[in-house]
């Protein structure tokens, strides 16, 4: 599953340039993750970035987008080959 942005965001702007698909971006109010391209750091690290460094815990799994480990790793392969 990718992960979302709560509207506890504080606009620390730590978690952004953590995100290695550049998935996290500013928006209206808050910080958010375009699901097409969160794959929660798969193939990347063993762990969401994001969520490490985030100081009030607000990424969490988003139970619209859901995804398996190898979703997640056919969406990073697919990511790779467009960069």
């Amino acid at each position: 599953m990718s992960l979302f942005i709560t509207d506890e965001c504080i606009n620390c702007d730590v978690c952004e340039p953590e995100c290695p698909n550049d998935a996290i971006s500013q928006g209206e109010e808050i910080y958010e993750i375009n699901p097409n391209l969160c794959t929660q750091c798969v193939g990347h690290y063993d762990e969401p970035q994001c969520q490490q460094v985030c100081p009030v815990d607000c990424i969490l799994i988003d139970e619209e987008h859901p995804e398996s480990h190898e979703e997640l790793m056919a969406k990073y392969e697919k990511i790779i080959q467009l960069k």
